[in-house]
């Protein structure tokens, strides 16, 4: 054993310190210890729990393009000796410039040391915002040579040294990238990051450190080494400066740019050839996903356990056939309680404990045309069967919307999270069973219920009808809304609403008997919510149809499309369109255009709005082609004019449903 595990006191990975508050890795081979706030500066960390993976375990730059790609953690990786940054084997994942010493192990890029009185070992940063392409006053990256406007990031200027978003993320340049250079006094230059082995002898025996790579120039095929701090990504299109004071550079400058956007060319025609082969063989196979067969507990939720003295009792007979049978009247399956073998009296007979026996009908997943994976029965199952139990990790409504935020920020479209209650949710994006392929349809033949077993809240999925092998299962997602645009649905079937979260044209089923009964709790539910608001189906500026996203306002029924409100990103949480705002000063409105997003605050309504000529509806300037409205006064158009309220009242009348954001309610 060594002096550390004898002794019971280990050192910390990153900061090289020991202490009785480092953790180990969870990796059985791993053996690395860390301090908590240490090992949560590396972005790849996995936490689970008060327990963590480190960061030794997954690649790097496969995280940083994508987190939610599950490869980051495949394959052979090169692990740095000096800290936790870890690559994927070969020229494709590994940073520009780490020294390989082992098959294994390398000597990452974030130990280059600059020498001080070299040039070009000085960090540079560019004159103009990366967003914009402006000067000014620029928050400059001490990493990169990355700059922006405070104002362009929406950000206010910090204190102290500051890195850009990619430089946190762990982005690094790799070979073949095609990169803008700055060498001394000459201007910004496009050139390809070579591999040392690649270049001729006298480049390769020149003088470099950890952290520095060769590159070759475009348009004058010298080679010289460089570092991180003086390149940046070259982009399609890109033209650099339009300098031309000296005729033989811009000349010499104008085959580099052509070279480069050739160049550019074939290596992106390669990344996506590769990439598609990856996608083909990715493809055969669902997505990776870890199978678990009972919910797991993640951060502050909770499961519950009864006691056995609390557990209902039911009056079935053992002596019976099919004692608490489906076709059984028994008390306990009535109420959706199962039956605790302990307690029931048919003992080991009982057929109402299928959530703790999964006694589930066999299934298999396939890959379904439009519509990704599926789930179809390899066994006919009857009407009101259990199909499967809906498992995954318990979380809180906190740790809800901070995996929704990460999703959003990350375009990540999957979901498979269901409420089991006001407190909880199921998450079977990384954990699950089965059930996580199921797909969702307007006509479904599963549907959810929530039975409580020994004192706990579960949620199992039971047919509606019969149903023959072969046949794909579904269940309605019935989507709650939280903030998202409308999801086209593929269901296909006869009565698809053609919208996520719709509700379907027809309310049918299986069974007549069973149909009447859902219409009528329709028309109750229908009757309970009258008095909820009804979102439009097209765009409130340009009146055309598609993804919108939809106003957060209680009586508000606008719905936008991104493009229409210069949105890049649907809006997170609750959002207001530009409607209830002055377009002058941002203060609350008062009165509103009925043809478009226009509206006004007390101060700045006199003048603004006038009389339809076409049907007497408040209107702006804008909308005044013939010039012979008549200004409408505040009282007077409070008079003629329903308020805001009263106009979803009256559009509350004609009801339709939409969904913003991917969870699932149980029924």
């Amino acid at each position: 054993m060594c002096r550390e595990c004898t002794s019971g006191v280990h050192t910390c990975f990153v900061c090289k310190k020991n202490g009785p508050d480092v953790k180990r890795c969870i990796v059985p081979l791993c053996g690395k210890f860390y301090h908590d706030d240490c090992v949560r500066k590396y972005p790849p960390t996995v936490f689970d729990n008060k327990r963590f993976r480190c960061p030794l375990h997954i690649c790097v730059s496969c995280h940083a393009t994508n987190p939610s790609n599950p490869r980051p953690t495949k394959g052979r990786m090169m692990r740095c000796v000096r800290c936790p940054v870890a690559y994927h084997g070969g020229e494709t994942c590994i940073a520009a410039g780490s020294v390989i010493l082992t098959a294994n192990s390398i000597i990452c890029t974030n130990h280059f040391s600059p020498k001080k009185g070299c040039r070009h070992h000085a960090h540079v940063n560019v004159s103009w915002c990366f967003v914009c392409s402006r000067g000014g006053s620029l928050l400059c990256c001490e990493s990169c040579p990355a700059a922006f406007h405070p104002e362009c990031l929406n950000i206010d200027t910090p204190e102290g040294s500051w890195y850009c978003n990619d430089c946190k993320a762990g982005k690094k340049p790799h070979y073949k990238d095609i990169i803008w250079v700055k060498l001394g006094s000459y201007r910004w230059w496009p050139a390809e990051i070579c591999h040392p082995r690649n270049v001729p002898t006298n480049i390769q025996n020149m003088k470099h450190q950890i952290g520095e790579f060769p590159v070759h120039f475009f348009g004058s095929n010298d080679f010289f080494w460089t570092h991180q701090a003086r390149v940046f990504p070259y982009m399609e299109g890109d033209k650099g400066s339009k300098d031309n004071k000296i005729k033989s550079l811009s000349k010499a400058f104008r085959k580099a740019l052509e070279e480069a956007a050739e160049r550019f060319q074939d290596l992106k025609a390669q990344r996506e050839t590769r990439e598609a082969q990856e996608n083909e063989r990715n493809g055969r196979k669902p997505p990776p996903y870890k199978h678990i067969r009972v919910n797991k507990l993640f951060g502050k939720a909770q499961i519950y356990t009864a006691d056995i003295s609390e557990i209902s009792r039911c009056n079935c007979k053992p002596t019976g056939d099919h004692p608490c049978g489906l076709d059984s009247e028994c008390l306990n399956r009535m109420l959706m309680y199962e039956c605790h073998p302990a307690v029931c009296p048919a003992g080991g007979r009982c057929q109402n404990q299928c959530f703790s026996k999964r006694q589930y009908p066999e299934s298999q997943v396939v890959k379904t045309a439009g519509k990704g994976w599926g789930l179809i029965s390899k066994t006919d199952i009857k009407k009101g069967t259990f199909v499967n139990e809906y498992v995954g990790e318990v979380i809180d409504e906190d740790e809800c919307r901070a995996r929704i935020r990460f999703a959003q920020e990350h375009n990540i479209a999957n979901f498979y999270m269901l409420t089991i209650d006001k407190d909880r949710i199921i998450d079977a994006g990384p954990k699950g069973n089965y059930c996580r392929f199921m797909n969702h349809s307007c006509q479904p033949n599963c549907e959810t219920q929530k039975w409580t077993v020994n004192g706990d809240t579960r949620v199992g999925l039971f047919s509606l009808c019969d149903i023959p092998a072969g046949t794909e299962l579904t269940f309605n997602y019935n989507l709650d809304c939280l903030g998202n645009e409308k999801t086209i649905c593929k269901c296909g079937a006869p009565n698809c609403s053609g919208f996520l979260g719709v509700r379907p044209k027809s309310a049918s089923n299986g069974s007549d008997d069973k149909g009447k009964r859902r219409k009528k709790k329709i028309r109750k539910r229908k009757s309970k919510n009258e008095g909820k608001k009804a979102h439009e189906d097209e765009c409130f500026r340009c009146r055309d149809g598609g993804e919108l996203v939809l106003c957060d306002r209680k009586v508000c029924s606008k719905a936008y499309h991104l493009s229409c409100l210069s949105l890049t990103k649907r809006p997170f949480g609750k959002w207001e369109c530009p409607w209830h705002h002055c377009d002058v000063c941002g203060k609350p409105s008062v009165i509103f255009c009925q043809f478009c997003p226009n509206s006004f605050c007390k101060d700045h309504e006199a003048g603004t709005m006038f009389k339809s000529t076409l049907d007497g509806e408040a209107c702006c300037c804008e909308h005044d082609h013939c010039n012979t409205a008549e200004p409408l006064e505040r009282c007077k158009n409070l008079e003629i004019y329903p308020s805001l309220n009263e106009t979803a009242k009256l559009e509350s009348k004609n009801p339709k449903t939409s969904n913003r954001m991917p969870v699932i309610k149980a029924q």
